[in-house]
């Protein structure tokens, strides 16, 4: 039956939201955004046709409030509500509500919602529909003793899953009997904060699987298509970092009896809408039901790009009660896309979510080879309360290889200060040979972990780098000239030889005290105390130059904030500060005091004051940005004080234990 849909409100937040945005407005409907206090200058809610705030900063007194989404929609005439990813979209209890208040739910039915959302329950029903399934224990029965008994008849490696979600949250690898117990608990602490689910699966760890997804769509009228398919092997703490579509390297019968067995996983429950069917992939060309995300994925866009469909689009029509209009023979895809995501996290700190304020951001120029799917501007606090993942780099290319090699420009070309972004790490995979030749596993980021720790640069080439980047911040104000030239710096010349100057970097941590002699517009000698040398460049486009540094090209190019100036070279960033009295000293580590390493909350605590503990021994769990941190003991030693208990709000840097080594107490 044909629906109409005048009017669709957004419940979701960031990137996604704009994203439905933009093609729901493109299709002349009304786009009703909600929002909580935190969010209220993002830039989805300013591009909404309207916008009601709904609650404060924490996600269940907001995003998660089915009750104030709801009335949020029959108070603002909505005829449909999109959930985007994550909160309520794959919530059975909000798409029955949605549909008993007569409005339309962008999404499967609640009862398909419903045989996916356990995973258990989703790998019993495949299990009948003769889908092959890695081996492990799906039962309700959630005893250690169960758990224990199940452990040994599947055999270890195994992996604990919480049943209900996704994002890596409450998952664990289990490689011995002995540490079962504490990671089965561990795993339902995190399941039950962020799903409010505790349930728990276990399976067969597959040690060099690849994560390869099928992208399905079905309509109202009993019609599935799949849209091929997607590798998403590259992540970090189960969590995505790197998609692209086509999964590279898999046979066409492969891929094809994928895509068939994800269309029978949705007809198996009567889907409707958009839904990825996702598979664990062997070197052998053997693949297994992982899960059904009913939902839209996060790189979908991936999809979008080789084969010309907006996804968000299909949604609407979809619900408004439109067949489709391919048979499967028609669709067609065409090149490569591959797609960065954006996180606020220190990826060189483990991976450490990061918080505060975009005193620059830059993202690359929109073109047919690049898109970018973002949710913040410059100026915008990223807070501790939501998903660090900010934006999504998109690149095509008529090949993978070209499509790596756009994705990787457009990464040096995105520039962001005042917040730790994943940028240079994602640029570091990129470039890594494995991935470019297609060595792809789920264990990829720790496989070549040491490899991708190297920095891009030596502190040499970054004194080099920061101290030119000094010299075109510094250039007359007003000039048009983008690079730094000798007749703006009148003070570094006389008749006869150019001048030395004294040159002072400030850089992790540390001076470095030098000097320096421009020769011409477009080099420039630099002495410190391990000698002098000779940097040259050239303009690279109307802001960036191009830097010769030993044998490689840099693209540099710079901002400054107060007394600091940002560095982006190629795509690293720093902070320096030159000629500068004060030196930046790091914050000392301390063994014997445990600071919080972030904004988040306390979810247990393991040991009291007055406990003696060992070096390595937990002490604490910290959450921040739906992801668990440990906080342990570096020393063995006595705890002489415990200020913090689960549940408390703590502040980055706040003083939560403070330890006597053993040696010393008395």
């Amino acid at each position: 039956m044909k629906k109409t849909i005048n009017s669709v409100l957004i419940a979701n937040r960031g990137e996604i939201a704009l994203r439905i945005i933009r093609t729901g407005q493109r299709l002349g409907l009304r786009c009703i955004a909600v929002y909580s206090e935190a969010d209220a200058r993002t830039p989805f809610v300013l591009a909404a046709d309207e916008a009601v705030c709904i609650g404060p900063a924490e996600a269940a007194r907001s995003y998660l409030d089915t009750e104030k989404v709801l009335a949020a929609a029959r108070d603002t005439g909505a005829d449909a509500v999109h959930p985007g990813y994550g909160f309520l979209s794959e919530n059975t209890t909000f798409a029955g509500a949605c549909e008993d208040a007569g409005i339309t739910f962008i999404g499967p039915p609640a009862s398909a919602i419903a045989a996916m959302g356990s995973k258990s329950a989703a790998k019993a029903l495949m299990e009948k529909a003769g889908v092959p399934l890695v081996p492990g224990y799906h039962g309700d029965d959630q005893d250690p003793d169960t758990f224990a008994r199940e452990a040994q008849r599947i055999g270890f490696p195994l992996l604990i899953k919480a049943s209900a979600g996704g994002g890596g949250k409450g998952m664990r690898v289990v490689r011995n009997a002995n540490a079962l117990q504490a990671e089965v608990e561990a795993a339902q602490r995190e399941a039950r904060s962020a799903f409010g689910d505790s349930h728990l699966l276990l399976e067969r760890y597959l040690e060099t699987p690849r994560h390869v997804e099928v992208q399905v769509f079905f309509d109202a009228h009993g019609q599935g298509r799949y849209l091929f398919d997607r590798d998403c092997s590259v992540q970090r703490r189960h969590q995505k970092i790197i998609e692209e579509a086509p999964a590279p390297g898999i046979a066409p019968e492969v891929r094809r009896a994928m895509g068939e067995a994800a269309v029978r996983c949705g007809d198996a429950i009567g889907y409707v809408g958009a839904g990825t069917v996702e598979f664990l992939y062997e070197p052998s060309g053997e693949f297994f039901f992982m899960e059904m995300n009913t939902r839209l994925q996060v790189e979908h866009p991936v999809t979008e790009t080789i084969t010309g469909l907006d996804l968000v689009e299909w949604q609407l029509r979809v619900a408004a009660g439109e067949p489709l209009p391919w048979a499967q023979q028609d669709l067609r895809a065409t090149g490569h896309a591959i797609e960065a995501r954006v996180y606020a996290e220190d990826p060189d700190h483990d991976f450490l979510p990061q918080t505060g304020r975009l005193t620059t951001l830059r993202e690359p120029a929109v073109s047919s080879a690049i898109r970018v799917d973002s949710g913040v501007t410059e100026g915008l606090d990223i807070t501790p309360w939501y998903d660090p993942m900010l934006a999504k780099v998109i690149a095509r290319g008529d090949t993978r290889e070209e499509a790596i090699s756009n994705l990787r420009a457009a990464l040096r070309d995105y520039h962001a200060a005042g917040v730790v972004l994943n940028v240079d790490y994602v640029h570091r995979v990129l470039s890594h040979p494995a991935f470019v030749g297609g060595e792809l596993t789920t264990h990829f980021v720790e496989t070549w972990a040491d490899d991708l720790a190297r920095p891009p640069f030596e502190l040499s080439e970054k004194r080099v780098l920061s101290w030119l980047a000094w010299l075109c911040q510094t250039r007359t104000p007003g000039s048009a000239s983008p690079w730094p030239s000798p007749w703006q710096k009148t003070t570094g010349f006389r008749l006869g030889e150019p001048e030395w100057q004294p040159c002072e970097v400030d850089l992790d941590g540390q001076r470095h005290e030098g000097h320096y002699r421009l020769e011409s517009d477009q080099r420039a000698a630099l002495s410190f105390d391990d000698g002098e040398q000779i940097v040259q460049w050239q303009p690279a486009d109307d802001r960036a130059l191009s830097v010769r540094l030993g044998h490689r090209r840099v693209r540099l190019d710079s901002s400054s904030h107060g007394d600091e100036i940002n560095v982006f070279a190629d795509a690293a960033t720093w902070t320096v500060r030159l000629n500068h009295p004060e030196v930046q000293q790091g914050a000392a580590v301390s063994e014997t005091r445990l600071t919080a390493p972030m904004h988040g909350r306390v979810t247990a605590v393991f040991r009291q004051q007055g406990d003696s503990v060992k070096a390595g021994e937990a002490l604490l769990v910290m959450e921040a940005m739906k992801m668990e941190h440990t906080l342990r003991s570096g020393v063995d030693a006595r705890i002489v004080s415990l200020d913090c208990q689960p549940g408390d709000s703590v502040e980055a840097a706040q003083l939560l234990v403070e330890l006597e080594p053993e040696e010393t107490a008395e």
